[in-house]
């Protein structure tokens, strides 16, 4: 899921993330995000779970390297798309892709790796209730990966206009983890490249917050 934008009021988070994908062939850039790429890389390959999936890069990323992924995202239009590149890309059988509204519903089951990548949004989306439950599907010995905004951008700061940004250490006070269930193995800010829809070069500053949950 990603950037928000002003949003109608008496438009549905689907319709809102519909509309948004609709505007152009491919919202994304189809790569994987490099916060997933580092901290993923070295993980056994098990049952994985994305949220707020978009088009479907990191899940398609994943699933060619062996994880069984349950995808999940708002939108139809871009779960559309990402089932279309996972065939394109030999991964067609990986991924189990999921409509949800998270505010709603949420896929049954648990994972050794749970990733919520960039789930910020001006339509409704508790955030952190869905990252509590996201938490909850974590299985014992896996992996709960969130990264998010450090802020708007420079560029960027109508897209994303009155959206909190959490720190590291908000947003692992937020999930209510259980005392000594939980091992905090990365909690930091970190700069990436990106580039801007004009493509001008830059630097983004971003959170990340990796905990295991303790086996046993």
């Amino acid at each position: 899921m990603t950037h928000g934008h002003t949003v109608d009021p008496d438009e549905s988070a689907e319709e809102h993330w519909d509309s948004r994908y609709r505007e152009s062939e491919r919202r994304w850039s189809g790569e994987p995000n490099a916060a997933l790429v580092t901290e993923a890389a070295g993980m056994t390959p098990g049952r994985a779970l994305d949220i707020g999936c978009g088009e479907g890069a990191d899940a398609i990323w994943l699933a060619r390297r062996g994880w069984r992924v349950t995808a999940v995202d708002v939108s139809g239009v871009a779960l559309e798309r990402a089932a279309r590149h996972a065939r394109e890309a030999g991964a067609g059988t990986g991924v189990d892709w999921q409509r949800h509204d998270l505010a709603v519903s949420f896929p049954g089951g648990e994972w050794d790796l749970v990733s919520a990548h960039y789930l910020h949004s001006q339509a409704e989306l508790p955030r952190d209730a869905v990252l509590r439950r996201a938490a909850a599907a974590v299985a014992p010995g896996g992996v709960l990966l969130v990264v998010g905004h450090a802020d708007p951008g420079d560029r960027e700061e109508a897209h994303h206009h009155g959206m909190p940004f959490p720190t590291p250490e908000e947003v692992l006070e937020q999930l209510r983890l259980e005392p000594g269930r939980w091992a905090v193995e990365r909690a930091a800010e970190f700069e990436r490249a990106r580039a801007d829809r004009e493509r001008r070069p830059g630097l983004h500053r971003d959170n990340i917050l990796r905990v295991r949950r303790l086996p046993g």
